[in-house]
């Protein structure tokens, strides 16, 4: 007799373009070949409790047309069952009271390492695939392959930026801009390259692991200043919300008190290094008798939920269909991708650091030619601004300095790198 099978559906993290779209595939390709499918509404939290209660069937005329919306609609949250022996083998027990065969999660490196849990604690009884998605783009796939939700957040972030630059033009006025990026400067790289933004910082262009604030503050105040040598007092500098984790511990408890998510990680969101940077930066100038306008601005929430642009609907189309290719197939405890229109599962063993067991995180390649383009397109200090004296002179009197003064104050972050 052939055994039941039973599909879960859940969604953990925080939003992402496209995950509807992986929910409407992945449910009409499991119905298509026989499961029951069950949505599991907010993540692993109700499963934590042993609460069936918020569990649903899910039939083909539930999802046929959701993948043009943004959101998800079996919710999404950040509990986390590896945190507990306890909290794992009530997700397990639940899962099996529920008769389920087969797990798809869909979020980022937290959920993946759940859904690994769970095939582990369950004996391997219920296979699993994880979906990756997250707006940073930072999960360890290859160079070339994006993770779902990324190239829609990049289009709207893009547009979002584009409408200050229009601003900063016609007032006259700065905007310091912060972008969603837990470790990776992705998206901020990604929105600022494709906006033509006046300038974008991210962690990866330092080689030293701690930051200091002032570094970056030294980074805006002359771009800043060389835009006035040009002729232009206005402009938009994006940083990516990453840089907050490698600052100095205490200069992070000096912008505020610190919150923290259910996986320990700094709520970033909370962490307001835009206003930080505008008072820093603009009472520097006010010293020097310079009035710049700056505002600070943080972009993240506005491009979680966004309608997935075409990219991402088809995209996450594939990686539903994919996943439960993968477990018709007899697979599991692998994250799916598509690479070059095909299916291709990485194993959980190959996505974690050895040692601790962490999903990688894919970083910003500064090496690469396609970072070269956006460096050469910003409008920052160069070595070539310190190697011209007449210039040289133009650029501290646009900052109210003598070239002396300049020179020792911006001459250390003129290389494309900043050193150690």
């Amino acid at each position: 007799m052939t055994q039941k099978k039973t599909l879960a559906i859940l969604v953990g993290g925080g939003p992402a373009p496209g995950i509807n779209a992986v929910i409407s595939s992945a449910t009409i390709e499991a119905i298509n070949e026989g499961f029951e499918v069950l949505g599991i509404q907010d993540g692993f939290k109700y499963l934590i409790r042993e609460d069936t209660s918020h569990v649903r069937r899910l039939r083909i005329e539930d999802v046929s047309r959701i993948h043009l919306d943004g959101g998800s609609v079996l919710g999404t949250a950040r509990d986390n069952p590896t945190k507990s022996e306890k909290a794992i083998h009530s997700v397990v027990h639940t899962l099996r009271s529920l008769a389920v065969t087969h797990l798809v999660t869909i979020g980022g490196d937290d959920t993946a390492l759940s859904s690994s849990f769970v095939a582990e604690r369950s004996g391997r009884e219920i296979k699993v695939v994880h979906v990756p998605k997250t707006i940073d783009n930072d999960l360890p796939l290859p160079p070339h392959i994006p993770t779902f939700g990324y190239q829609t957040a990049r289009h709207a972030g893009v547009e979002l930026v584009r409408n200050l630059m229009e601003d900063a033009r016609s007032t006259k006025r700065w905007f310091v801009v912060v972008a969603m990026g837990r470790k990776a400067g992705h998206l901020a790289l990604g929105i600022g390259k494709a906006a033509g933004a006046t300038l974008t910082i991210i962690g990866e262009e330092f080689e030293r692991e701690i930051i200091a604030f002032s570094d970056i503050c030294d980074i805006v105040e002359g771009a800043i200043i060389k835009r006035r040598a040009m002729g232009r007092r206005f402009g938009v500098a994006v940083l990516a919300e990453g840089l907050i984790e490698r600052l100095d511990p205490q200069e992070i408890a000096g912008l505020q008190d610190v919150e923290r998510d259910e996986h320990g990680n700094i709520r970033f969101a909370e962490v307001d290094l835009a206003r930080k940077m505008k008072v820093e930066v603009q009472g520097r100038l006010s010293q020097r008798d310079i009035r710049v306008t700056i505002i600070n601005k943080n972009i993240g929430y506005e491009l979680r939920c966004a309608d997935p642009i075409p990219f991402d609907m088809a995209y996450c189309r594939d990686l539903g269909y994919s996943a439960i290719r993968f477990l018709l197939a007899g697979g599991s405890e692998a994250m799916i991708s598509v690479q070059g229109g095909r299916m291709v599962p990485i194993p959980f063993g190959e996505i974690r650091e050895p040692g601790t067991g962490k999903t990688r995180v894919r970083m910003v390649n500064v090496a690469s030619e396609g970072f070269q383009v956006a460096r050469e397109y910003m409008i920052r200090l160069e070595p070539a601004d310190f190697e011209d004296r007449a210039w040289a002179e133009k650029l501290a009197a646009a900052g109210n300095l003598s070239v002396e003064a300049f020179m020792d104050k911006f001459g250390y972050i003129s290389g494309k790198v900043i050193e150690s």
